[in-house]
């Protein structure tokens, strides 16, 4: 029960140091605050989001995944090239890139699994490949969707018809909503925390941990495409080099919001908290004019005493 009331207290002062970065940025920064700047965060945060909570699965069974930003990269190329080159109908593509994702995903966790890889060396290895295998796919250069009618509308149509809050923030709802069931009421999810806890304890009580490690890893890859899907439809393109760094923006919004790098903490709402801290600091240092390198040392900072915090509540825990 102490532990329950702890994480739920940790949620309450993650929001208010969200609340409190945006009132930061909205004094400082006229316009801040605008309409159309609030919805550009969440925006951005749609793509974040996505990797943050797919990453989220993987820390709370104590692992790791480093190849989620060039999965990323990998699912829009796929389905871009399905589109432009084979001339596949849309929603074809979408599902080929997605099944792209996944595979990538099923690949780690077997790594991991059935292969006893450290998950830090097998996602590295996915990373280093997929990095290489986009520029091949690709031939280093960008896939437009420019003349594809209706690709883009996939993230920046509004079927609501609200201006600005655009089909990609329904997406990362969704997703949301999905990703919080599947840890708290389906058998996925209680198994994830199992694993994470004591993997032995797992093994010993009848978990087929390997099967269910894949499976973990599998369904992170599912939301690393879906946020693939709505990269390559905001850019109406798939660039091949864009990826590297994303992961860890989305380690550090897992982590932000509470799941612990140890293992068998973790949570859905914590993580989109967290992933939102990280949007409204690049926006706000973006409107500041922050140069992009000193950016990448904010972002940093944050990464570092996120997890120097995650170390001192592991102990107290």
């Amino acid at each position: 029960m102490k532990l329950f009331k702890k994480i739920d207290l940790q949620k309450l002062i993650i929001f208010c140091v969200m609340v409190l970065l945006f009132v930061f940025f909205m004094v400082i920064k006229e316009g801040f605050a605008s309409y159309t700047n609030i919805m550009t965060i969440i925006l951005s945060t749609c793509v974040n989001g996505c990797l943050a909570i797919g990453v989220t699965f993987v820390i709370i069974t104590a692992g790791i995944d480093l190849s989620v930003g060039p999965v990323m990269t990998f699912t829009a190329v796929m389905s871009g090239t399905a589109l432009t080159v084979w001339g596949w109908p849309i929603w074809l593509c979408i599902i080929f890139g997605v099944l792209a994702g996944v595979m990538c995903g099923v690949i780690n966790g077997f790594m991991v699994a059935k292969m006893k890889l450290p998950p830090f060396i097998a996602t590295l290895t996915m990373m280093m490949g997929i990095k290489g295998l986009n520029l091949v796919i690709s031939d280093i250069k960008p896939i437009y969707f420019t003349s594809v009618e209706g690709y883009q509308k996939i993230a920046l149509g509004s079927i609501l018809g609200i201006e600005g809050f655009y089909n990609a923030i329904l997406i990362f709802i969704a997703v949301a909503v999905i990703s919080h069931l599947i840890l708290s009421k389906m058998l996925l999810g209680r198994y994830t925390y199992a694993i994470g806890s004591n993997i032995e304890a797992a093994r010993l009580s009848g978990i087929n941990v390997e099967k269910w490690l894949i499976t973990v890893y599998a369904t992170c890859g599912f939301f690393v495409a879906i946020a693939g899907l709505i990269m390559g439809s905001r850019l109406n393109s798939a660039q091949p080099q864009l990826g590297p760094g994303y992961e860890l923006e989305a380690i550090a919004a897992a982590v932000i919001g509470g799941t612990s790098l140890s293992g068998g903490v973790g949570s859905i709402l914590g993580t989109v908290i967290g992933a939102f801290i990280m949007s409204i600091l690049q926006n706000g240092l973006r409107t500041m004019a922050v140069s992009p390198e000193w950016q990448f040392v904010a972002i940093s900072l944050v990464l570092a005493m996120a997890v120097y915090v995650d170390i001192l509540r592991t102990k107290r825990i």
